[in-house]
């Protein structure tokens, strides 16, 4: 008979083996079973690395397809995935401290955990196995890395997806104001800008171009795509994804997101570009409040807002620390500021399961018709598509989720939420929104412009709809977009990238003249600025990296921008800010801000007769999601621009701490041409390279490639594929 520390011994022993035996990452432990089920899983997935370090995933069924899919992306980048959940579920303070708790806060009003997951309980069965394909491939990874060291989520759950549905990060809700947020709920004054769409001075513009080619006008007879995102770099990864239930995707996927965001199938492609149409509204709530308690006006009747305790937690030193907010809701939507004595609501689109479906099931269209049908979920709210497909058809949506509202309120600032009939009556059926079908021009593009410059002549005419539909203003991209393509025919794919290159400066087109006009007219002129002057009035207007009148421009237009803002409060956006500077800026002003510019560019580089590239960089040493920048480290020049001066090839570039070169951060990233024949051919590039491991030869291998603007073959079809393959693997091994 064994004593009672034997037996303890013993059972400790059983324990600590017990546990060993149990696999295990940080504090989550992954059961047998589930270990059981991901190995299963795994061997019926395939992944092939083609020779840029590209994924091709095969799964027998759409959810392993996934599966591996995942399983990919976070061998390529675990650290954005987790980053990307972190905020979508807005647990991201936890990580990085209270400076992030009003995003989590601001997250949390419109995605409540509970809710999320009763829409999973509620999902059809396809889909929930999809969403657990998406969860088992990240844990598998997880189990089968321990040396990867989550920074707080160490188990991904199937519900989770239905946080992050579409492929901008915080899409919609994050167009709220956090410091609005933070003086309304945490009793910090805000600033006397108070509206929550404001712009920086000098914003860097965001968003993308798609180009849509009819066969009319391609030299082969087929349907022509451009797929060009401007995003932050690295926001994306390229993934090709193929089942045998009809899958066989290919493009961009934002990290953490089981679908193609961008890209194309064997039989058409999507490009989503960041629309301005009104689908977001602010509703000013007459509060009442008896015996502690809030209500809100509502014709006649006095309604009570919903309560709603939210605990956040949040770093703090090396411990975790919380906080508990009430916050408040109407039928409009949750509290989200204070405004003239008023509570205002935010109404915008909630619908993570049609959202994620209609993300999802796009890319396993073959027809116009499966497409349409599947954007009459309406559920894309952020987004205008440019389409074209393999029968010849070329289309484009204006935005797709839109309310219908009553025409004779503005809908454009804050609405009186107490009027009833100021209420969203339903959403818009597809037909009545803003689109095209195979417009006659043979082409249409879109670069987060106005649609009714479209197709030129026959874009679609704004009499037709209500305002808030495209309120969208024209750009500089824009009206390059219409020149590259108007009039032009036998496109190719590389006449296509040529097009979607064109160095052309559309911004400085008249803002450089009235600058040597000014100089021209004066009675005082500076002599230093005799020769810079010299240099603008012979510039091309076209970037290119040995260009000086490129860099002189730029800066010259910085100043004057910037100088604007500082003494006359001036901040419009990008070509009403072009105007005001052209038209608007007195000639001394601009005189001024030369004298600036030429100043600034000799202290920082020794002469004012620097070349474009060598201040324009781009650098990745890190591959961290904030790449630090340093001016002694190896950086390639680019010759292309913002997208504010109608560069169609972006490059958001600026001067960081530390720096005299400018460094970009975003623009053209993932690029893509694609002809639908009888079979796909596709061309793409991207920033850097796959990787986000500096130790891959993967990590900037694409970086010349970039600066040049040359394009690599796409591999679509697995005959392809497995001739140059570096690696042929399961998920584990």
């Amino acid at each position: 008979m064994r004593s009672p520390i034997q037996l303890t011994l013993i059972l400790v022993s059983l324990f600590i083996f017990q546990r060993c035996e149990s696999p295990q990452q940080g504090d989550s432990e992954f059961t047998t079973d589930e270990i059981n089920r991901w190995e299963a899983t795994a061997s019926r997935v395939t992944i092939i690395r083609d020779n840029w370090g590209i994924p091709h995933i095969y799964g027998k069924t759409d959810a392993d397809a996934i599966f591996g899919m995942m399983y990919a992306q976070c061998e390529d980048d675990f650290k954005r995935i987790e980053t990307n959940y972190l905020t979508s579920i807005g647990r991201m303070a936890e990580v990085e401290g209270e400076d992030a708790l009003y995003t989590d806060l601001r997250q949390r009003l419109f995605i409540n955990e509970e809710e999320i997951k009763a829409l999973y309980d509620q999902a059809p069965e396809g889909m929930k196995e999809q969403m657990k394909g998406f969860a088992d491939g990240i844990n598998y990874y997880l189990y089968k890395h321990p040396e990867v060291k989550p920074m707080l989520l160490t188990r991904f759950e199937p519900w989770m997806p239905l946080t992050f549905s579409e492929g901008s990060i915080g899409g919609d809700i994050e167009s709220i104001s956090t410091e609005n947020l933070q003086a309304f709920y945490g009793g910090k004054p805000a600033s006397p800008v108070s509206s929550v769409y404001t712009y920086e001075p000098e914003p860097e513009p965001t968003g993308s171009n798609g180009f849509a080619i009819a066969p009319s006008n391609s030299a082969s007879g087929n349907s022509l795509l451009l797929i060009n995102p401007h995003t932050s770099f690295f926001f994306r990864s390229e993934q090709h994804v193929v089942s045998e239930e009809g899958l066989n995707a290919y493009g961009a996927v934002t990290w953490g997101q089981y679908f193609i965001y961008q890209g194309f199938n064997e039989h058409c492609g999507w490009m989503h570009t960041s629309s301005a149409a009104d689908v977001i509204d602010e509703f000013a709530e007459t509060i009442v409040e008896r015996d502690g308690k809030y209500f809100y006006k509502y014709g006649e009747e006095e309604r009570a807002l919903e309560a709603s305790e939210v605990t956040l937690k949040y770093k703090d030193g090396e411990q975790i620390a919380s906080k508990t907010f009430t916050t408040y809701k109407s039928h409009h939507g949750p509290i989200v500021r204070e405004e003239g004595g008023k509570w205002i609501a935010v109404g915008l689109m909630q619908d993570p399961l049609n959202a994620l479906s209609q993300s999802y099931m796009r890319t396993k269209a073959a027809t116009y018709n499966e497409f349409n049908n599947n954007m009459r979920l309406r559920t894309n709210s952020s987004n205008n598509t440019v389409y074209a497909d393999d029968q010849g058809n070329i289309g484009y949506y204006h935005g797709n989720f839109m309310p219908i509202r009553d025409p004779r309120f503005d809908y454009s600032g804050v609405i009186d939420g107490s009027n009833p009939a100021t209420d969203w009556q339903g959403l818009h059926k597809i037909e009545e929104l803003v689109s095209l079908l195979n417009p006659e021009s043979g082409w249409l593009q879109n670069c987060n412009s106005t649609p009714f410059t479209a197709a030129a002549g026959f874009s679609p005419k704004p009499e037709h709809y209500p305002v808030y539909m495209a309120p969208d203003s024209e750009n500089a991209r824009g009206i390059h977009a219409v020149r590259v393509l108007e009039g032009k025919t036998n496109f190719t794919l590389d006449k296509l990238i040529e097009a979607a290159y064109d160095p052309y400066l559309v911004g400085f087109e008249n803002l450089v003249p009235s600058l040597v006009q000014a100089y021209e007219k004066s009675t005082d002129k500076n002599a230093e600025l005799a020769a810079p002057i010299k240099v603008l009035k012979e510039w091309d207007l076209r970037f290119g990296e040995e260009s000086v009148g490129t860099a002189l421009a730029i800066f010259w237009a910085q100043e004057l921008m910037r100088d604007l803002y500082e003494t006359k409060g001036v901040r419009l956006r990008q070509l009403a800010m072009i105007d005001y500077m052209t038209t608007e800026a007195e000639p001394q002003m601009k005189l001024n801000a030369l004298k600036k510019a030429v100043d600034k560019l000799t202290a920082d580089f020794g002469t004012w007769e620097t070349a474009w590239g060598e201040i324009n960089r781009f650098q990745r040493v890190e591959g961290a999601i904030r790449e630090p920048f340093n001016d002694e480290l190896t950086s390639n020049p680019i010759a292309y621009t913002s997208s504010m001066w109608g560069a169609l090839s972006a490059f958001g570039s600026r001067p960081y701490p530390g720096t005299k070169r400018w460094y970009g951060t975003g623009g053209n990233s993932f690029v893509a041409v694609v002809e639908f024949g009888d079979t796909v051919k596709a061309k793409a590039i991207v920033t850097g390279g796959q990787k986000s491991d500096p130790a891959s030869p993967h990590f900037n291998d694409q970086s010349e490639m970039y600066r040049k603007g040359e394009f690599r073959d796409v591999l679509f079809y697995r005959v392809d594929i497995e001739a140059v393959a570096e690696k042929r693997y399961k998920p584990g091994e």
